[in-house]
This record gives structure tokens, sequence and C-alpha cells, in this order.
């Protein structure tokens, strides 16, 4: 059986969310498929609070935000991966244009890396930048595009300013969508692949209070799930690949019909079919299974699954789809499920790997 090679970033310096920041830097790790066993490879250090990966679609590079209290601009870090060994090699760091830079992600081509800077400080403090893109070769560009969303939500607490979130290109890379929590709106951008600069093209609002937290495509079909950190559900929105409109088709809870006061959703997952989306459920400390209808993709809740710690933070699909890697945050834990191909239902799966404070996984694209 094959084994994955997986990079787990974290918090290493105090920030509010995290009781106790554990984690020393970038840890990478071989994984075993069939028995879930774990070798440490070891540790990139010298990069502050990591807390969210992305590795480009070739392997050859990763980049890792910084996400730190206090900094008007966070910092995106890229490196070269020697993929024999998990080894990191620095290449560069550029400021992200604005603060609390929580996500990460490559454009299908991997020529391009967009940042989402949730923003903690007032609008007025500058820079402020929602989102902020760069060109990749060997490293990282200057800022080739950054754009400022403006307006807020109905929760007074979480939604007083934008709070961008996600960066998420189209399948076909001639869109990009940034999802907002503050201000419960998925923006859509025309992208030019040869400046790698944006124009505003449309947007999708979501229910008062929602807070659209990630968005992820569906692996065939013209479809994108939207999970909502506040409000606990997943949107199903179809999407037009031509004109580059969505269109929200349905809304279902991620938790069973008890619920879970003071619940938060996390990040999103899909099978390599797309028959079945997982949800990552902070409070209620579960990976939520959703079914997917087979022509439309709407997803239906079907069940939960303990998430083998506290506040499971991320979960991600190894490149095999067989096995799903859940971070659990505050347990300083990561859990590792088997996926059972015809129910979708998860199995914990060895003894998962003890690593401090992780918010991320994210696994290169090719197996070992």
């Amino acid at each position: 059986m094959p084994s994955a090679l997986a990079y787990i970033g974290g918090v290493n310096r105090g920030i509010g969310y995290v009781a106790n920041a554990a984690a020393e830097g970038i840890a990478a790790y071989e994984i075993d498929l069939e028995s879930g066993a774990s070798r440490a490879l070891g540790v990139t250090r010298g990069i502050d609070n990591p807390t969210y990966l992305a590795l480009s679609p070739d392997g050859d590079t990763l980049v890792a935000v910084s996400e730190v209290d206090g900094w008007h601009e966070g910092v995106v870090s890229c490196y070269r991966v020697d993929p024999s060994n998990g080894a990191l090699r620095y290449s560069n760091k550029q400021p992200t244009r604005g603060d609390y830079t929580c996500h990460t992600g490559y454009d299908p081509t991997g020529r391009f890396v967009g940042v989402a800077n949730y923003g903690g400080m007032p609008v007025t403090e500058l820079p402020n930048r929602s989102f902020a893109l760069y060109q990749v070769e060997k490293e990282l560009s200057p800022p080739c595009a950054q754009i400022t969303h403006v307006g807020q939500g109905v929760d007074a607490i979480r939604q007083s300013r934008p709070h961008a979130h996600c960066v998420r290109w189209s399948p076909d890379g001639r869109f990009l969508i940034v999802s907002d929590l503050g201000i419960d709106r998925l923006m859509v951008y025309r992208f030019d692949a040869i400046s790698g600069t944006v124009e505003p093209h449309g947007e999708v609002a979501l229910a008062p209070g929602a807070g659209p937290r990630h968005v992820l495509f569906h692996p065939s079909l013209p479809v994108l799930y939207c999970v909502n950190e506040l409000d606990g559900t997943l949107v199903t929105m179809a999407f037009d690949a031509a004109l580059g409109n969505l269109r929200p088709l349905a809304t279902a809870s991620t938790l069973p019909d008890a619920g879970c006061s003071g619940n938060a959703c996390s990040a999103l997952a899909i099978s390599q079919a797309g028959d079945h989306v997982y949800v990552g459920n902070r409070g209620h400390d579960s990976v939520a299974c959703l079914v997917t209808d087979s022509v439309t993709g709407i997803a239906s809740f079907r069940s939960t699954t303990p998430s083998g710690g506290s506040v499971p933070r991320d979960i991600v699909f190894d490149p095999s789809g067989t096995m799903l890697a859940v971070a659990n945050q505050e347990s300083d834990h990561v859990a590792l499920f088997r996926r059972d191909a015809s129910t979708g239902a998860l199995s914990a799966l060895g003894p998962g790997i003890d690593v401090g404070s992780p918010t991320v996984v994210a696994f290169h694209p090719k197996l070992r």
C-alpha cells in the first residue's frame, strides 16, 4: 500500500482563538494509507503561525500564511519541496496586504497563488486588503492584484466588518470566488491568467448571519459547495462555467436534528467521486457526512462521526481519496479516518498523529 506525504501547520505563538500555542512550525509526516501509521520526517521552523498551507498541483512548491495578532499585514511564505524526504527549502515571502491572513490556494495551473485576509483591525487601518494574488515560479512575486471588500453583516460581534475567509479558482481558472464571512457574500471576480489581475464580476448573497467560510467545487458537476460557519449550514450552488454565475439550489444543516449550541463549522472536503461532502463541526466536535444527488449535486445531511479530538479546524483527503485527516486544534492531535467508498462512512484509522495546535493538513499530490 502506498504512503502519503503530509504537511501540518499550526499556531506557535499566541493568538486569541487557540488556548495553547504548541506548534513548532510546519511538520512533515509520511503516513501509511493501509494502517494509518505515521513517521515524522522533520519540522520546518522559522515561520510564525503557519495556520494554512497549500501545495502546487505539481507538488513542487508549498505556500504558507502567517496569521499573527497585531500585525497590519500577514506574510505568505514560499518553499521548494523535496518529495523524497519531505524537506522544505525556503524561497521567499511577501506581505499579504491585510491582517489575520487565514487561507491560501493555487490556481489550476500552479502559476498563481491567492491569500485571504480575515481582517481584525478597524477598516481605517491600512492596508486593509481582503485578498491578494501573486505569481509564483520558484518564488512569489509582489502582489499582482489586491482587493478590499466593504460592508458588514447582521451579527454585531462576528460581522462588524468584512472577513474574507477563502480564495478559490473555478476549475477552468477563469473566475475567482472569495467567500466573505463578514458580509454574507461570495464575491466573484474575472481572472486574467496573463497579468494575474482581477475584475469584479458578480456576487451571491447568503442568508443574513450565515457567515460563509470555505467553498469547494464538485469534481465533475457544475456545482459549488459553501460551508457557513455561523449558522451551521452547507449551501449547494449551481455554477455556470461559461458565464461565471452562481445560483443557490439548496441549504442543509451539518448537524443532527438535536443540533449543538455554539457550534461553528470549519472546513469541507469532498470524495473523489463527488458522492459525499464532509464538514468539520467545532463545538459538536464531529465530521458531518452529506450525500449528494448524482444529477443535481444537491447535498443532504446523513450523519456525523466524532472528530477524534476537540475543535476540528481542518479536514482533508489524501490524494487517493481513501483517508481523511482531521486537525483537532485544541487536542494537539490529527485524527485519521478510513472512508467507506460505498456508504461514505468514516472509521478510525490507526493512532493518528500527536502534533501541537494543528490548524491545517496539506497532502503532497503524489503518493509515495
